[in-house]
């Protein structure tokens, strides 16, 4: 009959003694530090319901391009779904108006002209946000506005 000793275990096995007893104290303090510093509580995010626009207060964006008299432009713009629009051989002054109700409108025009001047402006709900001019033949500019 063999002897059973708790001390001939603990010499055989100390190894696995200890891991055990340092993931034990381990999983203790993660579980004691997580409720000091407030992780169980839940965060909740809004539905997309509530993310929906209500259509209230629309917005009215106008693009401009002017330039020397009897003067075109070829003119490239973001429509009201952010895609590309061009317009050749555009007679300048040449605008377009974009209504939207969406909480933003990235605003993009650009502009090359035939003339000795041509300018750009972006104006939303009659404040103007962006204007720029040039005295360059056949010019090119740019008008952005990325909160409209």
């Amino acid at each position: 009959m063999s002897n059973f000793s708790v001390g001939a275990v603990a010499k055989r096995y100390w190894t696995v003694i200890v891991a055990v007893a340092v993931v034990a104290v381990v999983g203790f303090s993660i579980y004691r530090l997580h409720g000091i510093f407030g992780s169980d509580n839940v965060v909740s995010k809004p539905g997309g319901e509530a993310l929906e626009n209500t259509g209230y207060n629309p917005k009215r964006v106008l693009l401009e391009v002017f330039g020397s008299p009897g003067s075109v432009a070829t003119i490239n713009y973001l429509d009201e779904n952010a895609q590309p629009q061009r317009v050749d051989d555009a007679p300048l002054p040449w605008s377009h108006t974009l209504t939207t109700d969406e909480p933003t409108l990235y605003a993009d025009l650009r502009a090359q002209g035939d003339g000795a001047t041509i300018g750009c402006r972006i104006t939303v709900n009659d404040v103007v946000k962006d204007e720029r001019s040039t005295s360059n033949v056949n010019g090119y500019i740019s008008c952005l506005d990325k909160t409209a």
